[in-house]
């Protein structure tokens, strides 16, 4: 089989996101890792693969604008790789068409090449009837989700969250300070810079790849610190962190304890659990043990239980990730209304779980990375609703908007009374 151009790849990684439903990362890196395209053409997949499914809503509007009849879709999915090259990434014309003329099959081919020449004669009224669309259409996002945003945050910071979305994410590290002082890491990786309001997290403009080999540092937002910081685990301290994988959190814990003292890191995916292993044991987080385990179920294992009750407990909740849609890109098309309710059910769930073993005066952490109060506020009333043996004594958030990094949400719950335990088996 003939290698794959970066346009070729981009368009197979579209259908395959379409049809089987996987996570756009996945979808892409297994393709990229079964060519053998040059870095900027790798770059050049990503960009197009990615761009597309930032702005599929605008792109469609565009399509229904210069075709009236119905559009199929593994054509539509050209015509959109198309249409992102003309209006957003400003791809001169003969690459623009010429190229994605060639990627279609032969009998699309007349209708593609008309699409995309009359895109170009008709830019100008085109990106006009694009900007008198609703924002939903504009900045590609549920309509849904721009409502129900403009209702909690107004009008203009909604405008500024799609934005924000819409943007390709910088790149930030953590300095792994169990290995290297922020001082030498500087000094030994010039291509970071230093974040004066976090000092253990640096921007990178390249990817370190000999840092994050060697345990130096660890990719990660600024914004995942807020939990950590917020249950301020102490050295021989005995801490869970309930929903542990892939360690980014369990290790700077590790950190804040200075490795010493004892990290149960919990994950119910076994896959997800030996990634977890492999960055702590790469970081030098020798105070975490992992351990397989699923909060839905009664079931508790020896390896918690042996070390049960303990002094603070990180609940990283699973949730609808709309804090980190710059990230996760595909997140967005993935979000139905009733997410939100669904979701808040199960992280009261998974609370109740790992409240169990929580020492009388220790601390829970609740965190997630929605922007949403189903979610975050209203589960930290339910809980203090139904167990006044809890008290909140700390609350933090971050929002895109305002911090300029991801979002997220920390809730810190103390303890106060022995019969916690026994209401949370009730």
């Amino acid at each position: 089989m003939a290698q794959r151009s970066a346009r070729e790849t981009a368009l197979a990684a579209l259908r395959l996101w379409r049809k089987e439903k996987r996570f756009a990362h996945s979808v892409i890196s297994r393709l990229l890792a079964k060519t053998s395209l040059t870095p900027s053409d790798r770059a050049f997949a990503l960009e197009l693969f990615y761009g597309v499914l930032r702005n599929l809503t605008l792109l469609d509007f565009w399509t229904g604008r210069l075709r009236a009849s119905r559009v199929e879709s593994n054509l539509q999915d050209i015509l959109r790789l198309g249409l992102y090259q003309v209006f957003i990434l400003k791809t001169p014309e003969h690459a623009a068409v010429h190229e994605t003329v060639a990627i279609a099959p032969q009998k699309q081919r007349p209708i593609v090449n008309a699409v995309l020449r009359a895109a170009t004669r008709q830019r100008s009224e085109m990106l006009a009837g694009a900007n008198a669309q609703p924002l939903f259409v504009r900045k590609s996002h549920p309509q849904f989700l721009v409502e129900r945003w403009q209702q909690h945050f107004g009008a203009e910071c909604t405008e500024e969250l799609c934005k924000w979305n819409n943007r390709p994410a910088p790149m930030y590290g953590r300095i792994n300070c169990l290995k290297i002082s922020p001082e030498s890491f500087l000094r030994l990786y010039p291509h970071s810079r230093s974040l004066s309001d976090n000092p253990d997290f640096v921007e990178l403009k390249t990817l370190p790849t000999a840092a994050l080999d060697c345990g130096d540092c660890y990719i990660q937002d600024p914004s995942t610190a807020i939990a950590c910081r917020l249950l301020d685990p102490k050295p021989g301290e005995k801490i869970l962190d309930a929903c542990a994988a892939p360690g980014g959190k369990t290790a700077y814990l590790a950190q804040l304890m200075q490795n010493r003292g004892v990290i149960i890191a919990c994950d119910r995916d076994r896959d997800r659990l030996e990634i977890l292993k492999g960055n702590v044991s790469r970081l030098g987080a020798t105070i975490v043990c992992a351990v397989r385990q699923d909060w839905t179920r009664n079931h508790l294992p020896e390896e918690i239980l042996s070390i049960a009750p303990f002094d603070g407990v990180l609940l990283d909740a699973p949730c609808t990730n709309t804090g980190v849609i710059r990230r996760r890109i595909d997140v967005r098309w993935r979000l139905r209304p009733e997410d939100f309710s669904r979701m808040s059910n199960q992280q009261l769930i998974i609370t109740r779980a790992v409240l169990r073993v929580l020492k009388p005066g220790g601390r829970l952490v609740y965190s997630t990375c929605s922007l949403e109060p189903e979610e975050n506020e209203n589960v930290v009333r339910r809980l203090l609703a139904e167990l006044p043996a809890l008290g909140l004594k700390a609350q933090k958030d971050s929002l895109p908007f305002r911090n300029g990094f991801d979002g997220a949400f920390a809730a810190k719950l103390v303890c106060s009374r022995r019969s916690l335990s026994d209401a949370c088996r009730t």
